[in-house]
């Protein structure tokens, strides 16, 4: 299979050795071993609360309800005086601003909310905090070469994973403990990072670690670009 070389000169370098010993599947399971060794993802329902932090921003503060037993979904975010709550129940969605449960198209369009918006919010905490576990999901295609490179003077067990197309079009990496097997780091590119995907997407460093109902998360989450390595901002999970 080709192998594919990031051109991130700033903070990659060449692919050193194969990780012939493990495979990708064997990867993921350990990964999975060390962030759900009780198998309670599945099953997971409880509240995250997270704080993002943007340049120059104010912090949006969010309190987050998974559910994934009873398909239920529900995020309040606050930021400045605006209070936003998105409910998916069972695929139905409701939405409700600053205690308004019936808000007017016009503050729909002024606050950029919709059913669609709730959707992406749902899958977006739901992949994000369901990692590596999420890895499992139908459509997800993980590749058997595991490789070692170096980020930033540390070396990683790196896992390719692509998706089915009607699942995905992102190329992800992911980025592994090559003790713990925790996942540490994982970048997205719009396409073939080799190719014209080379300039898109984001990387995203994970430190320190909270524990939720037998799962091990990452508490802070920061973001940047691949492309010329801006800072975008930083998720932290707060412990309550």
């Amino acid at each position: 299979m080709k192998i594919y070389v990031l051109l991130s000169v700033l903070f990659f370098s060449p692919i050193i050795i194969f990780a012939q010993d493990l495979t990708g599947k064997a990867l993921l399971d350990k990964a999975i071993q060390y962030h759900d060794p009780n198998d309670k993802w599945n099953s997971f329902n409880s509240i995250l609360y997270v704080t993002m932090e943007t340049p120059n921003n104010t912090n949006r503060d969010s309190e987050i309800h998974i559910n994934l037993p009873d398909e239920y979904f529900y995020v309040k975010a606050i930021k400045d005086t605006i209070i936003t709550e998105y409910t998916i129940n069972k695929g139905e969605c409701s939405i409700v601003l600053n205690g308004n449960s019936n808000p007017s198209e016009a503050l729909l369009k002024k606050y950029n909310l919709s059913c669609e918006r709730a959707s992406m919010y749902k899958n977006y905490y739901t992949y994000l905090y369901g990692l590596p576990m999420k890895l499992k999901d139908p459509g997800t295609i993980v590749d058997q070469k595991v490789v070692r490179k170096n980020f930033k003077g540390k070396e990683y067990l790196v896992l390719k994973v692509t998706y089915d197309e009607n699942v995905g079009s992102d190329v992800w990496y992911f980025y592994f403990n090559p003790k713990t097997y925790a996942i540490e780091i994982y970048q997205f590119f719009k396409g073939d990072p080799a190719g014209i995907g080379k300039d898109t997407g984001e990387y995203i460093l994970l430190t320190e670690e909270i524990k939720n109902n037998g799962i091990i998360f990452p508490k802070n989450r920061a973001w940047y670009y691949n492309k010329d390595n801006k800072y975008l901002g930083t998720d932290i999970l707060i412990q309550k």
